[in-house]
């Protein structure tokens, strides 16, 4: 069995600590610990009362997340939370730390509850497409009241312990909280009164009867924070049961009932696959466990504009200094000016007090000299996407910085190789390719160049976990893993626009699916003009699926950043509306590159933008430029809006059936003759085998490795 509980005996009251290091899950060990040691407690007449508490920086964190969809072994968490709840002695539990999900569920079936100052509770579960299946539903909102329950709940979020105590989910505060909480289930133990059950707090659900607006408020954040997704609905009718219900056991029945229909459904799989499968990411199959990490101190960035500026915030909030380099003084001025306001707009959210954002904002020093730089860990380029003036920069920076520092570049797809041949430590160069907005957006690709050591690599996955980012290592090669997918899909995008279908059409097909936001309305969002402008300073020709963009350019609309592109925008607001006097161009373009424009079905996008991007996945798979397929699904979900309820692409198309992917890959290769559409070798192989996509093939089984020939910028838009 995995974990135990602790038994020990202070004052004439139990001490139930639980042991499952790091985060003590309620692992089947620890269910039957409980269990047994409540059991004693309650049978022993020398004691007085029961406090429970975790072991190190836990109280509990939640359920042990391997057992779901298996066979529970041994006692289960119902009769564990009936034990506790139906003791006959005062149950106190010490949340002496994290009490997430299933942890805090625990302490909702104690009489009373103290948190440390530290403490943070939560019920995230809908994060894993899953809804609070151990009564946690029904005892919160008789705390906490439905309307603040269900924020917790649809949100999923961590609320630290003095926000706790204000809203009435814990009793109070200590800074000793186990000793205290001794001396309370004594006091509580000596006096006549009832010890209260959250079972019987009946005042907040009666008074929240026939008010509509809790449920369709809670429906509204559904909708716009959890857009497709089953769960929060089932939290939502689980809290309308706990409403209205007057038997508190019909309302766990309910819970139960709508608990098992999210653990039977596809998103829960999908959801507990990314759950997982970032953590696999963080692991680099063929780097040693052991191998050294640098420590870094110092972070150098150079170039203060939107990347920048957003890198340098994620070190300082980090609490590593760091210090920005720009030849502009003026630019410099205005970069960080920028992080101020963004560290503004944060204390008059409430995010950080003015002491907090004075101490954060202080770790971020500037200057024009790269000397200043000289005695960094790290130093990150994130200059404009030019391979020359990326090549000037590192020399500069191998001649300044001190020689055992990391040089890493910011591209989102440009050689590493090459950039690392200009410097003397080509060991110690690596790709960061973050996303923008940098400070919010998770997704870091680690991009290991053909000679970089262990010890950088290990070094920047470990700086990825301190900046909380969900870092996942990419081969060098064209658009690394996320840009290389983007092309084929933009693409397909695009020309789906010349056979026929308009753009608010494309976007709505496939933000129905699921996706953040539209094609359309990401490029307008980038710019159209940066392939465009990359395109005529190269003398190159517009490929065919950019040549309607390239002309709204040649038109001045350019997206977003001048109000007017595939759609209109007016000034200051991001919603796109619809733009009829493009469609006289679309119509012209498909005429000159011999399309007869016609209707085409939502399905048909979908297949085969989605598809356009399944295939190019299992191409970098095969390539080994990924290590595993899970790695794509980490990266299209943190970096590029696929919905998480899907669980990525490659999940998906699992999720399909690699034959069935075959299948209209081949279907669309013979609509449209694009090779886009030829099916991976990968892909056939697997599906005539009946297999998943999942690791990476071993070195010698790889197809050759996608070479640099054109630019990245030129390339993707």
């Amino acid at each position: 069995m995995k974990g135990t509980v602790l038994y020990d005996v202070k004052d004439n009251v139990a001490v139930l600590t639980v042991d499952n290091p790091p985060v003590n899950p309620l692992s089947d060990g620890v269910r039957t610990g409980l269990y047994e040691c409540v059991t004693k407690a309650e049978e022993d007449d020398s004691i007085k009362g029961i406090v429970v508490t975790g072991n190190g920086r836990a109280f509990i964190a939640g359920a042990d997340i391997s057992e779901f969809g298996g066979n529970v072994e041994g006692i289960s968490l119902n009769e564990v939370f009936n034990k506790l709840e139906h003791c006959s002695k005062p149950v106190v539990a010490a949340i002496n730390g994290i009490a997430l999900g299933g942890g805090l569920e625990t302490a909702l079936c104690c009489n009373y509850r103290i948190a440390a100052n530290t403490a943070f509770v939560g019920l995230p579960e809908v994060n894993l497409g899953l809804l609070p299946g151990g009564g946690g539903t029904q005892r919160l909102p008789r705390l906490a009241g439905p309307s603040e329950a269900l924020k917790m709940m649809l949100t999923g979020g961590h609320i630290p312990a003095k926000k706790a105590l204000d809203m009435g989910i814990v009793d109070s505060i200590s800074e000793n909280v186990v000793e205290d909480s001794i001396k309370f289930a004594i006091e509580k133990a000596e006096s006549s009164e009832q010890h209260p059950k959250v079972r019987d707090l009946n005042e907040k659900m009666i008074e929240a009867r026939g008010n509509d607006k809790i449920l369709l408020e809670a429906q509204a954040m559904a909708a716009k924070g959890r857009k497709g997704q089953f769960a929060p609905g089932q939290i939502i009718k689980c809290v309308e049961a706990a409403i209205n219900l007057d038997d508190f056991d019909e309302g766990l029945k309910k819970e139960g009932e709508l608990f098992l229909e999210c653990l039977l459904h596809p998103q829960r799989e999908a959801m507990i696959h990314i759950f997982f499968g970032e953590r696999a990411a963080s692991k680099i199959s063929d780097v040693p466990k052991d191998t050294p990490v640098k420590e870094i101190k110092k972070a150098g960035i150079i170039g203060s504009g939107t990347m920048g500026g957003g890198i340098a915030m994620c070190f300082a909030n980090a609490g590593i200094p760091v210090h920005i380099i720009d030849q502009d003084e003026e630019n410099l001025k205005r970069g960080v000016s920028v992080i101020e306001k963004n560290y503004d707009f944060m204390v008059g959210k409430g995010r950080l007090t003015s002491e907090q954002k004075d101490a954060v904002f202080g770790l971020v020093t500037s200057s024009l000299e790269y000397e200043d730089i000289s005695d960094c860990d790290i130093v990150i380029e994130a200059v404009y996407e030019n391979l020359e003036l990326k090549h000037e920069i590192f020399k500069t920076l191998d001649s300044v910085v001190k020689p055992e520092a990391i040089l890493a570049s910011n591209t989102s797809g440009l050689d590493i190789d090459s950039i690392a041949a200009v410097t003397k430590r080509p060991e110690l160069v690596v790709g960061t390719h973050f996303f923008s907005p940098a400070n919010i957006m998770r997704l870091l690709e680690v991009v290991r160049g053909e000679v970089t050591s262990d010890e950088t690599l290990a070094t920047v996955m470990a700086v990825g976990k301190k900046l909380k980012k969900a870092a996942v290592v990419s081969l060098n090669a064209p658009g690394f893993i996320g840009n290389r997918m983007l092309f084929g899909y933009t693409a397909q995008a695009n020309m789906l626009l010349l056979e026929g279908a308009l753009p608010h059409q494309i976007d709505q097909a496939l933000e129905s699916f699921g996706l953040n936001m539209g094609p359309f309305r990401m490029m307008d969002l980038v710019g159209l003009d940066l392939g465009w402008r990359a395109r005529k300073l190269s003398g190159k020709e517009s490929p065919l699926h950019a040549k309607i963009g390239d002309e709204l350019c040649e038109q001045n609309r350019y997206g977003q950043k001048n109000g007017a592109g595939y759609y209109n925008y007016t000034e200051g607001s991001r919603a796109p509306n619809a733009a009829p006097e493009n469609e006289e161009l679309y119509e012209r373009i498909s005429q000159e590159n011999g399309f007869t424009r016609r209707e085409i079905s939502d399905e048909e996008i979908v297949d085969r933008c989605i598809l356009a991007l399944i295939n190019e996945g299992a191409n970098i798979l095969s390539e080994g430029v990924a290590q595993r397929a899970v790695d794509i699904d980490v990266v299209y979900i943190n970096g590029y809006g696929f919905p998480i309820w899907r669980g990525g692409p490659m999940h998906h198309a699992n999720a399909m059936g690699l034959d069935v992917v075959v299948e209209k890959l081949n279907k669309y290769k013979e609509l449209t003759g694009n090779d886009v559409y030829k099916p991976s070798e990968l892909l056939v192989s697997l599906a005539e085998n009946n297999l998943k996509m999942g690791d990476a093939p071993a070195k010698a089984d790889r197809k050759e490795k996608l070479g640099f020939e054109m630019s990245s910028v030129a390339n993707n838009f």
